[in-house]
């Protein structure tokens, strides 16, 4: 009998089978549907959609976007259609995309997070759950989920226990040392993690002597930040043994190859999108060719840097 020849960019991330380790990041690529007149979603190895609450949520007020150098700060609050809508409208646009769904997910409260996630636990086409852990937690006074490792892992765990969904917990930059994020959430049973979340930045207007964001900070994304994101995905692949998937400031193949050298199974494309709806898919045929060029696979070249 003859064997079936294996794809060379095939990867497993927490469950979850990628024709290609190319994904679309979290708020950079709508639902996903809005993208099909632009590019074809079958190129992706997954698509990570907006991300969602227990409610709909309107954002933060403008202005919520500002172009910065070799990148963008934005501050747009996380608006959303909220997750039932996301379940009866969206994701049936999605139906027969053959490429993974992965949802990605908030909540101001342990509660919130339990309940998005158990509503989407039995939304047929759904792969698995990201879990955005960079939220306030609003019932601890104001702290962030994703600074604080006894709260991020008290999250991880809840959701794990809401759901049979695979786990990917997304980690915050904005850290004293990742690495032990990275392990709290691990020891918590996510089944990855992504990283990193946007860096917390601020952009001032020098005439009005104002912040141009109506919410003063923002997140910064873009070229700006990959090689700090870099180091962070190689750092915690010293230090957990779930899959990684990295992102930050990835634009071309060139810079996912980085991430995955550096450690990371697969990797997610975010502000590019903005510039070439078509990014993603670009990306992962520039793989394809890297991949064919050495002789190798994704799964060889994952971690395979070489220091010292």
């Amino acid at each position: 009998m003859k064997k079936t020849k294996e794809n060379p960019l095939a990867i497993v991330v927490a469950g979850i089978k990628l024709k290609n380790p190319v994904m679309t990041a979290s708020g950079t690529f709508g639902y996903g549907s809005e993208f099909v007149p632009y590019t074809d979603l079958s190129k992706l190895g997954g698509i990570v959609v907006k991300g969602l609450s227990l409610k709909p949520r309107q954002g933060n007020p403008s202005p919520r976007i500002v172009e910065t150098p070799c990148g963008m700060l934005n501050a747009i609050g996380l608006q959303n259609v909220g997750v039932e809508a996301f379940i009866d409208e969206k994701l049936p646009k999605l139906k027969g995309v053959d490429t993974a769904v992965v949802a990605n997910i908030f909540g101001e409260t342990l509660d919130e997070y339990i309940e998005v996630a158990k509503r989407l636990d039995d939304a047929e086409g759904v792969s698995g759950i990201e879990i955005n852990i960079s939220c306030p937690n609003v019932k601890k006074g104001g702290i962030v989920f994703g600074t604080d490792p006894l709260e991020a892992a008290k999250v991880v765990s809840a959701v794990k226990k809401a759901t049979r969904l695979p786990i990917i917990t997304k980690l915050s930059p904005n850290v004293t040392d990742i690495k032990l994020m990275a392990k709290a959430v691990e020891d918590a049973g996510t089944d990855a993690v992504s990283l990193i979340n946007t860096l917390t930045g601020m952009v001032i207007d020098i005439e009005k002597r104002r912040p141009v964001l109506a919410t003063t900070t923002g997140g910064l994304s873009g070229p700006a930040i990959r090689p700090v994101a870099v180091r962070m995905v190689w750092q915690v692949s010293q230090a957990v043994s779930v899959p990684i998937i990295g992102m930050g400031g990835i634009m071309t193949a060139k810079d996912a190859l980085e991430f995955i050298i550096a450690g990371a199974s697969a990797v997610q494309v975010g502000t590019a999108n903005f510039v070439d709806p078509d990014s993603a898919a670009k990306v992962a045929e520039g793989i394809a060719g890297y991949v064919a060029r050495h002789g190798t696979t994704v799964k060889e070249l994952v971690g395979s840097l070489t220091t010292g």
